[in-house]
């Protein structure tokens, strides 16, 4: 049994290359953003200082599995792992538009508050907004940040007026941008 601190460690590192840097250990990413499992754990094992010790497959599974966001999939023939969201890099995740439902709730700092009202919700350094059903979803990822603060994003009007939403394996909902007329203050919670 691998401790959870571990298992966190591993997960942040799956993070680093499967979002965003997998020039880091020198893999690639497939177009869909798929990479294969013993590739990774070849390259992660050549690094000199890898504070894994050994990664190996179960390990990868075990923090897939035990991951509470729900952050990666492995394929069906378990040969491959992706990230479900949160790129930095352009990956096609091959999500079909869905029809969101009325209200979704985006986590953020008060201190963004001010940008986003004039500017509305952008990608930031991701692919899309992320936003969620669940209001304490939304005040955990706000506490990364600051003193959190939730939106109400009016998500079925916007699906109406044009926007695409789209759903990841993890249930977070996913948007190019949330203009600032769709946005209302759900509340502000002390960090």
């Amino acid at each position: 049994m691998t401790s959870t601190k571990q298992l966190n460690r591993i997960s942040k590192f799956l993070s680093l290359i499967l979002r965003h840097n997998p020039e880091a250990i020198g893999i690639k990413l497939d177009s869909n953003g798929w990479a294969n499992i013993e590739e990774i754990i070849t390259k992660t094992n050549k690094i000199r200082h890898n504070e894994f010790r050994t990664l190996h497959s179960s390990l990868i599974k075990e923090v897939v599995r035990k991951n509470d966001k729900k952050r990666f999939s492995v394929s069906t023939d378990e040969k491959y792992i992706r990230a479900n969201q949160g790129h930095s890099l352009h990956v096609d995740l091959q999500l079909q538009p869905t029809s969101p439902p009325e209200v979704l709730y985006h986590g953020t700092a008060s201190r963004f508050l001010t940008s986003i009202t004039k500017h509305g919700l952008k990608p930031q350094q991701r692919q899309h907004v992320h936003l969620s059903t669940d209001v304490d979803a939304a005040i955990a990822v706000g506490q990364r940040y600051g003193k959190p603060i939730v939106l109400r994003v009016k998500a079925q009007l916007m699906s109406k007026q044009g926007f695409e939403f789209y759903q990841a394996k993890n249930n977070v909902w996913l948007t190019n941008s949330v203009p600032e007329k769709f946005i209302s203050i759900f509340s502000s919670h002390a960090s």
